[in-house]
Formats: C-alpha cells, structure tokens, sequence
C-alpha cells in the first residue's frame, strides 16, 4: 500500500476506534439487550426474544409517544425546512445588507441559547398566568387563555412551537449560506431576462440548494424521533402522557422502572425508524451530487 494511504489511516485510525468504542460497539450490545428481560439492579439478563418489541408495539403508551414524534417530525419540516427556506431566500434578496445582517442575528440567536434556560423561560410563559395568557386578554381572545403545558390536547404542541422557535434560525442560516455559494451571475441573467422573484427562487434558487435541503431535512427527522431535552424539561411527558415521545418513554422505563432490557426495546426501535426514514434520503441526497 502507498505510504500516503498509509498515513491517511494512521491520522483517522484515533477517531475511528472511538467511533467504535462509544457508537457502534453500544448499538450492537444494545440490540442485544433488547431481546433480554434486564433489570437495572440486578445482573442477571434473562433471555426473552422477542417479548419485549411485542409487548411495546401492543402498548398505548407507545403508540401515543410514536404519534407525538410523527406529529414532532411533521411540523419540524414545515417549519425549520419551509418556513426557514422563505425566510432565508427573502433576507438574501434584501437590498440593504446592514438590515439583512440585523435579521439574520435576530433569527439565529435563540440557538445559541441553553435549551434548559429556553425551557424554564417558556414555561413561565405558558403558566396559567403568563405572558401568553396575558396577552391573548389584551387582544380579546381571553377565552382561550389557558394553562398550556396543563392541558393533554395542548402540551404536546406547546413543546414543539418552542423548539421551531429556537431552531428555525440554525436552518435557515444553513440555507442562507447555500444560496450564497449559487453564482451572482444566474440570477442577474434571470432577472435581465424578466424572470420573476418567484420564478427565480423556484427555478435557480431550490434546484441548486437542493443538496442542502436533503441534510436540514435529514437533521430534522433524526431530531423529531431523538427530542428529549425539550419534553424533559417542560412536561416530562405529561399531564398523563399526552406528550410523552419515545425517548422520554425510554428514559423512564430505563432509570425510574429499571426496566433495562425493555428500555433497550425503545431505543432499537428509535434507531430502526429513524435508520428507515433517513435510508431514501441518502439515495436522494447521492442523486443530488451527482
């Protein structure tokens, strides 16, 4: 072997046996473990095969945390892929910088903050006396004022407006960044030739972007089915599991209940459907560069 391909594999070979180590080595001896009956006090592993996945597909509680992702992942694409394309081809078409800048810092810093802070700051204002009650009285909506991390219809998607709040300026920088690197040209050719703004963005601005928009949709997705922090923080699931998500669901059954081997369940069955719906993505985002 050449000696350069030699000293390429001697400068990865650190990164990969940690990727080994603290990656693929726990995956694999988690899908072990999901076919055990393991509590977390004990050391005995009782092998029960299939048990546990039957048991959690017939659960409730799975169910409603499966839908609670799905509702996760849905609006995240609407919201941090659609809206943020917008608002990203909009501040790129603003003829003054100084104010584009201004916008750009406004929408991206919320990401700079620490989730638990965003977490605490929301919940006073989703409290039964909070700003956004307040405010609804101000403007005369009152009757829908309410305690909204209180509420099972309403707790599920009071979570997920803050996590679109706080991360639809992380992906619309994302995009920003890959408008910028579309040649000035094409649009001035565009534009001289009487192409509309809308013409221009669907026509010159998405095709040529369209490999980043695969990656935020993949972030999204990975993100929607791995949201724990949020959930967590605001609800731990509740009120009576109305906003539970998988995660959480395997928190609880892997530190409170010490039901490992069925924790293990969840998590296999988190990386099996997120593996399932990222997998056409790779193959769109191969064609993309090609």
């Amino acid at each position: 072997m050449h000696k350069r391909n030699w000293t390429s594999i001697l400068y990865l070979l650190p990164a990969l046996l940690l990727l080994i180590m603290f990656v693929y080595y726990p995956i694999v001896r988690n899908l072990e473990y999901g076919f055990t009956n393991w509590n977390l006090l004990s050391s005995t592993k009782t092998w029960v095969g299939l048990d546990n996945y039957v048991k959690l597909l017939r659960s409730t509680e799975f169910k409603t945390a499966f839908i609670n992702n799905l509702r996760y992942v849905t609006i995240s694409l609407i919201f941090q892929v659609g809206v943020a394309l917008i608002f990203a081809a909009m501040l790129e078409n603003l003829k003054s910088r100084q104010l584009s800048t201004i916008y750009r810092t406004t929408f991206f810093l919320p990401s700079l903050i620490s989730l638990t802070i965003i977490g605490l700051m929301f919940t006073f204002i989703y409290n039964n006396k909070g700003l956004l009650n307040s405010f609804l009285e101000l403007v005369g909506f009152g009757e829908y004022a309410r305690g909204w991390l209180g509420h099972g219809e309403t707790a599920i998607y009071a979570v997920i407006a803050v996590s679109q709040w706080r991360n639809i300026g992380y992906t619309m920088m994302l995009l920003i960044v890959a408008i910028q690197r579309i040649p000035r040209e094409i649009f001035e050719a565009a534009r001289i030739d009487g192409a509309s703004s809308f013409r221009i963005f669907r026509d010159i601005t998405i095709p040529n972007i369209r490999s980043m928009l695969t990656i935020a949709i993949m972030i999204n997705i990975a993100g929607g089915f791995l949201v724990f922090n949020e959930i967590f923080i605001m609800t731990s699931g509740g009120p009576y599991g109305s906003s539970e998500v998988l995660s959480t669901m395997m928190y609880n059954y892997a530190f409170i209940f010490g039901k490992t081997g069925y924790a293990a369940a969840i998590a296999n069955v988190i990386l099996i459907i997120s593996f399932l719906l990222l997998l056409p993505q790779f193959f769109l985002k191969g064609k993309n560069d090609d």
